[in-house]
């Protein structure tokens, strides 16, 4: 068990390596697309790269139409595994839309699982990247 204290620190410490490890400008929140950012998460039980769809319910719902639109060449050619949720929960009850790829059993507390995380993190977050640069003029219109 970890107290909060050492659990920020080896969070901390897992992001300097990431980083260091794949020194690259990512995207996240400058898709210039407002409510449409990419998101690393990385906890005690899996690690995630996701496309999410936040704002109003309007807006949402458009952007997420425009998502859909593309869903099958997002699985065929960037992510076969991705998930699709139109209603997505985040722990502070904020309601979003998001589609993900996700790499159970690796933990940011265990070291012995920080390189397989970052491979995952870094070749799903190029990819998604690729995609969305490939078909943002369909995603912004």
């Amino acid at each position: 068990m970890f107290s909060k204290e050492e659990s920020r620190k080896l969070r901390e410490e897992f992001w300097i390596a990431f980083g260091k490890s794949y020194p690259r400008k990512w995207i996240l929140y400058k898709t210039k697309i407002k409510g449409l950012s990419f998101k690393f998460h990385f906890d005690i039980k899996k690690a995630m790269v996701s496309i999410d769809i936040e704002g109003d319910l309007n807006k949402r719902i458009e952007l997420w139409e425009k998502i859909i639109s593309l869903k099958s060449i997002l699985i065929s050619e960037y992510q076969p595994e991705a998930h699709f949720e139109d209603y997505y929960l985040l722990d502070n009850r904020k309601e979003i839309s998001r589609v993900y790829v996700i790499k159970e059993k690796v933990s940011i507390h265990n070291k012995n699982t920080w390189r397989e995380t970052m491979e995952f993190l870094n070749e799903h977050m190029i990819a998604f990247e690729t995609f969305y640069m490939e078909y943002k003029d369909i995603i912004q219109l």
